[in-house]
């Protein structure tokens, strides 16, 4: 049962990351692409996860916090650019 629970789990995980890498590169603007390598970034911290849980061990858990860290602090950077930028443009 585990097994089955641990394919399909790595099925899914690998269409959405495909899916990600895929918005990643055909994005049309940069807030889709932020977003999504944002995506990808959760994506691997889920994997990590599902690898700590099969495994059971905890050898990824300060990966898998840095990784968490690295996707906020990357957001919030983006967002507060985009909404910057909007400022300087509704201003003009």
């Amino acid at each position: 049962m585990k097994e089955l629970v641990l394919v399909i789990t790595a099925v899914v995980l690998s269409l959405a990351a495909a899916g990600a890498i895929i918005r990643i590169a055909i994005g049309p603007s940069l807030l889709d692409r932020v977003l999504a390598s944002d995506v990808l970034l959760a994506i691997l911290g889920a994997a990590l996860a599902v690898d700590m849980a099969v495994n059971r061990h905890l050898n990824n858990l300060m990966l898998l916090v840095a990784l968490a860290v690295i996707g906020f602090i990357g957001s919030v950077t983006v967002a507060r650019f985009v909404a910057e930028r909007r400022a300087r443009s509704n201003d003009s």
